[in-house]
C-alpha cells in the first residue's frame, strides 16, 4: 500500500472514530427540563396520544415522528463493491446512508442491519417494522434475493418500500439518458440499447428505459454467459428472461454494432475501444461499474470523440449518483403519506433531475464544485448532489405525481407553498425574506451593482430577472461580463438589463461633471473627477442614483466597508439622508437575531445609539417581525459607571423622550437581553417582555465580534449588512457575501422603508 493510500485509509478511519464513534445520534425535539415536561413526554400525558392513535391510526402522523422516519434495511449481502461482508460490517455504509437522508432532505433515519440470508424471512422481519416507520429503504441486498424481498414487502406493507440499488440507480440513469438524447436529437423510441450486467440495478435501469419509451425488442442484455437469448438456461433469472432476444448464443461484440446507448453495470474493461467504434454516431456510454468503469472515458473518446459519457465516479463528469434521487423521492412520498413509490413518481423524479441540469447552475452548487463548469452539455448531463434546488424540484414533482396517481393519503392543497417551504429548509433565508420579496413586487426599481463583473453579482442579477420585478444594472466591461457569464453557465441575456461600461459609457462627461459639481468645494478637481468616474465603480453607481438613473446602489463585494461608505456619503448624503448604522440579520436555529451597529460607527454617541435603535426597529418590521430592542453594554442596569454604560443610559433617555412605538430596554448584558427569566430576576418590572430580537452594542468591535461568532460558531446565516439611514438608496455588503445574499439585499433595496417607521 502506498503512503498516500495508507494516509487516505487512516483519514477515513479517523473520520468514523473521532470525536465519537459513528456518524449518527438521536436528539430530542421537545423540552424535558422539569416534572411538567416529563409528565407530558411520558406517563401520564403520553397516554392521550396513544389513545388518539388507537382510535385513528392516521393520527400517528400528528403525534409521532413516524411520518418523517425511514428505515435503511440490509443483510449485508451485496455491499458496495465489497460483496457479501455481512450485516455488522455493512453498518458504516448504512449509517452513511442515514446521514445523507438527513443532510439532503431532513429525513430522520434508523439503520437496521439484519442477520438473515433467507429472502422470505428477511421480508417478514421488514414487514413487521411497519408501525415504526413511514417508509422503507432496502439497501445492498444481493440479486435475485432483493427482487423477492422488495416484492413481498410491497405486497404486504401500506408504506413506500424502495430498493435504492435498483430504482435509485435507474432514476438517475433515466435522467442522464433523457438529457443525452436531448443533446443528440434522438428519441427513446428509436434507439438501440446494449447492456452488460443482469443484476438488480441493471434490470431496474432497463425497466426504467422501457418506461421512458425504449422498445423491448431494441434491448440487448449481456452478462458473463453472453447475450440473454431465448432458450438459454445458464445464469438465468426470471428478470433476465424478460429481456431474452430471439436467436442463438452471441457475445457483446456481436451485438454492439449500431448501438445508440451502452449501459454498463458489470465490471472494468468490459467495453473495448473497438466495440465503441462500432456504435452509432454520438453514442451514449453509461459505464457505471465502480471503482473502475467498463471503459475509461478517454479511451472511448479516442474512437468516438462525440460520445456522451457518464460513470459512477466523482472524478469524472456526469457521475451517476443515487444521492441525486433517494432523499428527494422519499421526501415527496413521506410528505403526502404515499402508500407506495410507483412508476409515475419515479418518472417525475427522472424529469425533475433532468430539468434541473438544463437550468442555469445554482450559486451554491458552483461554490461546492469550484472550478467545474456546470453548464448543460456533454459534460453536465445531470446536476450535482449539492445543488440545493433538488429538494424542492424533485420532491415537489414526486409529491404531485403521488397525488395525481392516487397513492397519497395526505394530499397537499397548495403545491406552490409546499415547494416554498422546502426551499425555506434549504435556503435558510427564504422564509424570513418572504415578506420582503412580496413587498418588492409592488413596484419595479432599478438596482445598480458596482461590481458588475463579479460572478456572485452575475448570479444575483440572473436570479433578480427570474424571481423579482426589479431591474439589475451592472457596472463593468461588457465583454468581461459576457465571458464570465458564459464560463459559469449563467444565461444572462444582455438585452434584459443595462450595462454601464466605465471605459466607454456615453454618459461619462455627464457623470464626472455631476461628481465634480458635488465635490468641487471639497478638494476634487476636474481631472480627479474624471479619473474617479473612470475607475471607481462605487462612485459611478452613487452618481447614477443621484441622477435618478437608478433607485439603489449595492456595492462592497470587495474592498473595505468604510471606503465604500465614504463615496456614498459624498454623493448621496444630505441633511435628510445620513448613514445611521449597519444592521445584520443573523438567522439561527432559535430564530432571527439582529445585530447593530456592525460597521458604521466605531464608538457611537448616545444620540447615534438612539438613532440606531429606531432605524433597527424600522427595518425589523420589514421582515414582518415585532422589534424588541436591547441596548447591550458591559454595565447592567446601572451596576457599573463605565463610559459605555453612561452612553447607553443616555440613549435610553433619548428614546424615552421620543415616545417610540416599539419595545426597548437597557443597558444590559446580552444574556439578560435574550433570557427573559434571567432578566426578571436581575431587574423585575422590565419594560420589555420576552426575548430581545435586536441587540444594539456600544461599539462596533462588540457588534462585529458577536456577528462573526454567530456566523462561524453558531451556524448563523447573515442577511445584510443593511445600511440604515440612507432611505434604501445604497447598501454596502461585505466580501463574504454569497449570490443568495446579494439577491436578498437587492430585494431589500427594492422595497420602501419609510412606511415601516
Amino acid at each position: 500500500m502506498t503512503d498516500q493510500k495508507q494516509a487516505n485509509r487512516q483519514a477515513a478511519l479517523d473520520y468514523h472514530e473521532h470525536p465519537r464513534p459513528g456518524k449518527l445520534e438521536i436528539r430530542a425535539t421537545k423540552p424535558l427540563a422539569n416534572q411538567r415536561d416529563l409528565a407530558r413526554a411520558y406517563s401520564p400525558g403520553v397516554a392521550e396520544a396513544c389513545l388518539d392513535i388507537q382510535a385513528d391510526p392516521a393520527a400517528a402522523a400528528r403525534f409521532t415522528a413516524r411520518q418523517n422516519l425511514v428505515a435503511v434495511v440490509t443483510n449485508g449481502s451485496a455491499v458496495l463493491g465489497l460483496g457479501n461482508i455481512g450485516a455488522l460490517a455493512s453498518k458504516p455504509v448504512m449509517e452513511g446512508k442515514a446521514v445523507l437522508f438527513k443532510k439532503f432532505a431532513n429525513i430522520d433515519c434508523f439503520d437496521i442491519e439484519v442477520n438473515e440470508s433467507d429472502p422470505e424471512r428477511l421480508a417478514e422481519i421488514v414487514t413487521a417494522l411497519e408501525p415504526t416507520f413511514g417508509a422503507i429503504n432496502l439497501e445492498d441486498i444481493k440479486a435475485p434475493d432483493c427482487f423477492i424481498v422488495e416484492k413481498l414487502c410491497r405486497e404486504r406493507m401500506n408504506i413506500p418500500v424502495f430498493h435504492d440499488d435498483q430504482h435509485g440507480t435507474a432514476i438517475v440513469v433515466g435522467a442522464a439518458a433523457t438529457n443525452a438524447l436531448r443533446l443528440t436529437g434522438k428519441r427513446f423510441e428509436e434507439i438501440k440499447v446494449v447492456s452488460t450486467g443482469g443484476g438488480a440495478a441493471g434490470i431496474a435501469c432497463l425497466d426504467m428505459l422501457l418506461t421512458l419509451g425504449v422498445k423491448r425488442e431494441n434491448v440487448f442484455l449481456c452478462d458473463l454467459a453472453g447475450l440473454v437469448h431465448e432458450g438459454r438456461e445458464a445464469e438465468m433469472t426470471p428478470q433476465k428472461a424478460a429481456y431474452a432476444q430471439p436467436g442463438g448464443p452471441r457475445v457483446l461484440a456481436d451485438v454492439i454494432g449500431g448501438a445508440d446507448l451502452f449501459l454498463g453495470l458489470s465490471g472494468p474493461n468490459v467495453l473495448k475501444p473497438e466495440m465503441v467504434a462500432e456504435m452509432a454516431d454520438a453514442p451514449i456510454i453509461l459505464a457505471l461499474a465502480n471503482p473502475n468503469p467498463e471503459i475509461d472515458p478517454a479511451e472511448a473518446r479516442e474512437v468516438k470523440p462525440d460520445a456522451l459519457i457518464a460513470t459512477g465516479r466523482s472524478d469524472y463528469p456526469n457521475q451517476v449518483n443515487n444521492v441525486l434521487c433517494f432523499p428527494f423521492i422519499f421526501r415527496g412520498a413521506l410528505d403526502v403519506g404515499a402508500t407506495e413509490i410507483n412508476d409515475a413518481m419515479k418518472v417525475a423524479c427522472v424529469e425533475g433531475i433532468a430539468e434541473l441540469a438544463r437550468a442555469a447552475s445554482s450559486a451554491e452548487a458552483a461554490a461546492a464544485y469550484h472550478g467545474e463548469r456546470l453548464v448543460f452539455g456533454p459534460d453536465y448531463l445531470i446536476p450535482k448532489p449539492f445543488d440545493p434546488r433538488l429538494l424542492a424540484v424533485v420532491a415537489g414533482a414526486v409529491a404531485k405525481a403521488a397525488m395525481e396517481s392516487g397513492v397519497a393519503t395526505r394530499p397537499i392543497a397548495d403545491l406552490k407553498a409546499y415547494k416554498e417551504k422546502l426551499d425555506g429548509s434549504v435556503y435558510r433565508s427564504a422564509l424570513i425574506m418572504k415578506p420582503v420579496f412580496e413587498a418588492s413586487r409592488s413596484g419595479q426599481r432599478r438596482i445598480v451593482f458596482a461590481e458588475g463583473e463579479d460572478e456572485r453579482v452575475l448570479r444575483a442579477a440572473h436570479a433578480m430577472l427570474e424571481e423579482t420585478v426589479d431591474a439589475p444594472v451592472l457596472i463593468g466591461r461588457p465583454d468581461v461580463i459576457a465571458s464570465r457569464a458564459q464560463r459559469n453557465g449563467i444565461p444572462l441575456d444582455p438585452g434584459a438589463f443595462e450595462i454601464v461600461n466605465p471605459e466607454s459609457d456615453p454618459r461619462y462627461r455627464d457623470y464626472w461633471e455631476t461628481y465634480h459639481g458635488i465635490m468641487a468645494r471639497k478638494g476634487v478637481t476636474p481631472d480627479l473627477a474624471r479619473a474617479i468616474m473612470r475607475t471607481n465603480t462605487t462612485a459611478i453607481g452613487a452618481v447614477m442614483v443621484h441622477r435618478g438613473e437608478a433607485d439603489s446602489l449595492i456595492c462592497g463585494t470587495f474592498g473595505q466597508y468604510l471606503w465604500h461608505l465614504n463615496y456614498i456619503e459624498q454623493v448621496l448624503g444630505s441633511r435628510a439622508l445620513s448613514p445611521v448604522g449597519a444592521l445584520s440579520l443573523m438567522i439561527l436555529e432559535s430564530g432571527a437575531l439582529f445585530i447593530a451597529d456592525t460597521h458604521v460607527h466605531p464608538e457611537p454617541t448616545a444620540e447615534e445609539i438612539a438613532e440606531i435603535a429606531v432605524g433597527a426597529a424600522r427595518h425589523v418590521r420589514r421582515f414582518g417581525l415585532v422589534p424588541k430592542v436591547a441596548l447591550c453594554s458591559h454595565s447592567q442596569f446601572g451596576n457599573l459607571d463605565t463610559e459605555s454604560g453612561r452612553r447607553m443610559r443616555a440613549a435610553l433617555e433619548i428614546l424615552d423622550a421620543r415616545s417610540c412605538g416599539f419595545e426597548y430596554e437597557g443597558e444590559m448584558h446580552s444574556d439578560a437581553a435574550l433570557d427573559p427569566e434571567l432578566r426578571a430576576r436581575i431587574f423585575p418590572g422590565s419594560r420589555m417582555e420576552g426575548a430581545a430580537n435586536v441587540l444594539v452594542f456600544a461599539n462596533a468591535d462588540a457588534a462585529s465580534g458577536v456577528r462573526n461568532i454567530l456566523k462561524m460558531k453558531a451556524g448563523g446565516l447573515e442577511v445584510g449588512p443593511i445600511l440604515m439611514g440612507m432611505g434604501n438608496r445604497a447598501h454596502i455588503v461585505t466580501s463574504s457575501i454569497t449570490a443568495r445574499g446579494l439577491l436578498n439585499i437587492a430585494a431589500l433595496a427594492g422595497t420602501p422603508v419609510a412606511s415601516y417607521g
